[in-house]
């Protein structure tokens, strides 16, 4: 990424529809910074330009927040296929723009036929990750388009069917692939040989389609244009869903998923979690399954009860102090995080509240444990004195994501983070039954859950694998409001896996606590711990004394590259202020 990035921002200077700011100084990570984007009546963030100007032309139109969306997330599926799509699931955390907020679920659902020992091999030991994710048996019940429509229906002004109008002209006429998706393609292996992927993708030696490469995706549009003539039981029903479940039972590595489970699949609107947070912001995100928002919460509250140091930034950069209390506080977070949360329709929150998680006694209690040297790993506590009903889960990985920010010209807004999991899915590729070329990628969700349904002793792990369960997720689609007047503030959220939780934490303390603006909060270098004994930063984000300091303080610092993805936009004196991470192709459009 970091060899083709100043290429890449050539493209998106060039791009109008939203006033730049001057340059910043080089991004703290080491990459080329990108310029903030000032706008004055509406703006969105994505994670590709191609699907801004699909957003941008539905804002232009007057259309809503929830409009844009829709034709963001169907280029996305065109142009960024390894991240998301039609075939995967989304968070959406949605404002009207008034007083209410909105929490539409449209995570993947486990099929009927799964079975909590599904993932076990014949020893009845779990797979591993390279084994589980290739294959039918880690795909669950793609949700995105049922979701989307249902979120349309509540919100939505422009008619559906011009929704779609962007992607399948792409689609059609084909668009230039970019670098990040050559890159992502040629360090990819299994794609190579799905019957549909792989001529798409690849050409007859087995190489990735080169950079700027006109590539068309002719069953990808048959398969919009239905849905946006016939509405998501296009999608659900008929053609669609039989080619989806052929391909899954059919692979060499079958599934369960039937599809009677497509026709079955319901999105689901649940009650957005918020919270205050340093008496000013009130913070809403997305609750169970959605592990996001209440391990976030947790951390930024415990911070606030311990007290952070003077100078959190030293040299422009995360200091030692409060690097050692951001990853403390994150440890205790996801020891939580690993006992608790998991679908709510299948496990009740600790003390019957998920709130109980963030109740200031407990955290309290919770920060008191945060000592002068580094814990290794942390233990869950009890809010509320809950039982301890199941087994703590360990951490597993997840990146094929993106996320989408919009404000539209009335005032509503949304965050929305949307996933297919691991970069390409789970490498099967269905062309909706057109027989054309191409065609759109399917979720591995299903390896979200728990691969072993126990612990050694048989507790059983609250996020195990159960029929028409959702998956424990890390996405957190965030929306941040005026504690004191209801003003909407900030719309921000991320792709990275568990790590989503660190970026969108660092970018709400960077932003809001304090006092960068959006774009330099969200070139800060990403670090974080997920309460095992590493100390996670980003690789060429830190000094080598601030390594040396944390490491005296009994931390074990890794480096990694933290590829965070992050979009978001926020309030300014004159109307809007959007951020796109210099890590990812990403921009920001808006009048």
């Amino acid at each position: 990424m970091r060899r083709v990035l100043p290429a890449l921002l050539s493209l998106l200077i060039a791009l109008p529809g939203a006033a730049q700011v001057p340059a910043q100084p080089e991004a703290a990570t080491g990459l080329q910074a990108k310029p903030g984007w000032s706008t004055r009546r509406f703006a969105e963030a994505a994670a590709n330009p191609l699907a801004a100007e699909a957003g941008y032309r539905m804002l232009k139109a007057g259309g809503s927040a929830i409009d844009a969306a829709v034709a963001v997330q169907m280029v996305l599926n065109l142009v960024e296929p390894q991240s998301s799509g039609i075939g995967g699931g989304a968070f959406l955390l949605m404002f009207d723009g008034k007083q209410q907020v909105s929490a539409w679920d449209g995570r993947e659902s486990a099929p009927a036929a799964a079975s909590p020992r599904m993932f076990l091999d014949d020893a009845g030991k779990p797979l591993g990750m390279r084994q589980a994710i290739p294959g039918g048996l880690s795909a669950g019940v793609p949700g995105v388009v049922a979701m989307l429509a249902a979120a349309h229906r509540q919100q939505g002004v422009l008619p559906w069917k011009r929704l779609f109008e962007p992607a399948i002209e792409l689609a059609e006429q084909g668009f230039a692939v970019s670098p990040r998706l050559h890159q992502l393609l040629a360090e990819e292996q299994v794609l190579r040989r799905d019957p549909q992927a792989g001529p798409l993708f690849y050409d007859a030696a087995g190489e990735p389609r080169p950079v700027g490469y006109r590539l068309k995706n002719p069953a990808l549009a048959a398969v919009l244009r239905g849905i946006a003539e016939r509405g998501p039981q296009a999608f659900y029903e008929g053609p669609v869903a039989a080619d989806i479940a052929r391909r899954i039972q059919g692979h060499a590595r079958p599934g369960p998923m039937a599809a009677a489970d497509l026709a079955a699949y319901k999105p689901v609107q649940r009650e957005p979690l918020c919270a205050v947070w340093l008496t000013r912001y009130r913070v809403c995100g997305f609750p169970p399954p959605s592990s996001g928002q209440l391990t976030m919460m947790q951390i930024l509250k415990l911070i606030e009860a311990r007290g952070e140091p003077e100078r959190p930034l030293i040299a422009g950069k995360p200091g030692v102090p409060w690097l050692h209390l951001y990853s403390e506080a994150a440890r205790l977070a996801f020891a939580d995080r690993a006992q608790y949360i998991a679908d709510p329709d299948f496990v009740p929150a600790p003390a019957g509240d998920w709130q109980s998680l963030l109740a200031p006694a407990y955290l309290k209690q919770r920060a008191a444990l945060i000592g002068p040297r580094s814990m290794g790993t942390a233990t869950a506590g009890r809010p509320g004195d809950a039982a301890l009903a199941f087994a703590a889960q360990a951490e597993q990985p997840e990146h094929g994501t993106s996320h989408i920010s919009i404000v539209d010209a009335q005032g509503r807004a949304l965050a929305m983070t949307t996933s297919i999991e691991s970069a390409f899915g789970d490498r099967i590729m269905s062309d909706g039954g057109t027989g054309l070329p191409g065609g759109f990628l399917l979720n591995n969700t299903m390896t979200d859950f728990s691969l072993a349904p126990a612990d050694a002793d048989g507790k059983p792990i609250a996020n195990r694998v159960e029929p028409g369960k959702r998956p424990r997720s890390s996405m957190s689609p965030t929306l941040v409001f005026d504690a004191r007047n209801g003003q909407l503030l900030l719309t921000v959220g991320a792709p990275g896996g568990p790590a989503i939780i660190h970026f969108v934490a660092k970018t709400l303390i960077g932003a809001l606590d304090w006092g960068l603006d959006l774009q330099r909060a969200v070139d800060l270098p990403n670090y974080g711990s997920f309460n095992t004994a590493a100390t996670v930063l980003e690789a060429g984000g830190f000094t080598p004394q601030t390594l040396a300091g944390l490491r005296a303080l009994g931390h074990q610092v890794v480096e990694m590259e933290l590829t965070s993805g992050l979009q978001g936009i926020q309030r300014s004196k004159d109307g809007w202020f959007g951020a796109a991470d210099p890590r990812r192709e990403g921009v920001v459009r808006g009048d």
